[in-house]
C-alpha cells in the first residue's frame, strides 16, 4: 500500500484559552479558526491573538484590521 492510498487523518478544531503571552489548550485538535477570516489555522503556524475578545488571527493585519473596525464602531 502506498502512502498515498492511505486516508487522510480527521482534522478537528481545537478550543484554545488565549493568554498574554501564550495559549492554553482546552481541547486537543489541530486547527483554529480566524476570527476575521474564517481561515483555519495550524497550532503551530498560531501566532496572533486577542486576549480581551478570545479569538485567534491568522496575520497581524488580519488582527490589527479586526482591531481597528471595532474601534471605529465604538465611536
Amino acid at each position: 500500500m502506498n502512502f498515498l492510498d492511505q486516508p487522510m487523518p480527521q482534522r478537528r478544531e481545537a478550543k484554545i484559552r488565549y493568554l498574554d503571552a501564550d495559549f492554553q489548550v482546552v481541547r486537543e485538535g489541530d486547527y483554529v479558526r480566524c476570527a476575521a477570516t474564517g481561515d483555519p489555522i495550524s497550532l503551530t503556524n498560531l501566532r496572533y491573538w486577542d486576549v480581551d475578545r478570545q479569538v485567534p488571527f491568522k496575520t497581524a493585519e488580519a488582527a490589527f484590521l479586526q482591531r481597528f473596525r471595532a474601534t471605529q464602531s465604538a465611536s
